[in-house]
């Protein structure tokens, strides 16, 4: 009974853990790249989302935390593999497998895959600083170091001591960074495949960030906090990059000029780039 209770918080979490898996499902935000702004009135709405996720997550920290960290969960080699398997796909994974693709789109003179793999890799960056930045100042405690007291925080405890860096999530945010921000492009480049690869991409951030709590790294709204920012990352680097064809990185690590065709479409064009 206590592993089919394990199971089922894992379930829960993994499902309310992707919730930018519904919004970026949807067709691109157009009018933002339109108009070239950063932010829309949209984003309220989905911050919105996010942190009242977050903040129902609060109440729930030190129930999942205990239940995951049960010693018949912790026992399962299963989870205890996958979770192993899922945080190295947050962590590098986020960060290689874009660079790969970036790698191999300018080797293989294939235009769409490069830009694919450019922008997911910047907004993992964007995502790494911006934890970073947060967890450093916030100084939560992590479960870790005591599962009984999910609202130890103290300002800036953070700076040079991970064990009081737990919100928001890292991995959680840099698998939640490659995955809108993949699905954003492949949206882009190729529509009829959008559905599928959110589905697959989404999933599996979700796995990265309950791999956190599984391994007593993160709270639940640690994961919630991660995921948010990882998606608002790449939700808005995608966005910027192509309502500002032309921009600085695009013409360095691309060459290109990426823009909207007279269909609505997307056009690129490939050339050398400037050094």
């Amino acid at each position: 009974m206590r592993m089919m209770r394990g199971v089922a918080v894992v379930g829960a979490l993994l499902a309310m853990a992707s919730p930018g898996a519904a919004q970026d499902l949807t067709k691109p935000d157009t009018a933002a790249q339109r108009s070239g702004k950063l932010f829309t009135h949209r984003d309220l709405l989905i911050a919105g989302a996010f942190a009242a996720g977050t903040v129902v997550m609060f109440p729930l920290d030190r129930a999942v935390a205990r239940e995951l960290q049960d010693s018949s969960v912790q026992a399962n080699s299963f989870l205890s593999h996958g979770a192993t398997a899922a945080r190295l796909l947050g962590v590098p994974g986020g960060l290689v497998l874009p660079a790969a693709a970036y790698v191999g789109g300018r080797v293989l003179h294939r235009p769409h895959l490069a830009d694919l793999g450019l922008h997911t890799s910047e907004a993992v960056v964007m995502s790494a600083a911006i934890s970073m930045a947060v967890k450093s100042v916030g100084g939560r405690a992590r479960p870790l170091v005591d599962v009984e007291t999910p609202f130890d925080y103290k300002l800036g405890r953070g700076f040079g001591n991970d064990d009081f860096s737990s919100m928001p999530s890292g991995h959680t945010a840099a698998a939640f960074a490659a995955a809108s921000a993949a699905t954003a492009e492949i949206g882009q480049w190729w529509p009829a495949q959008r559905t599928t690869a959110g589905i697959v991409l989404y999933s599996t951030a979700g796995l990265v960030g309950l791999s956190r709590m599984y391994n007593n790294k993160h709270w639940a709204s640690d994961v919630m906090a991660g995921a948010a920012i990882g998606s608002f990352s790449g939700w808005k680097v995608v966005g910027y990059s192509h309502a500002h064809p032309g921009n600085r990185l695009d013409r360095f690590f691309l060459g290109t000029r990426v823009a909207t065709a007279p269909n609505g479409g997307m056009a690129i064009s490939w050339s050398s780039p400037t050094r």
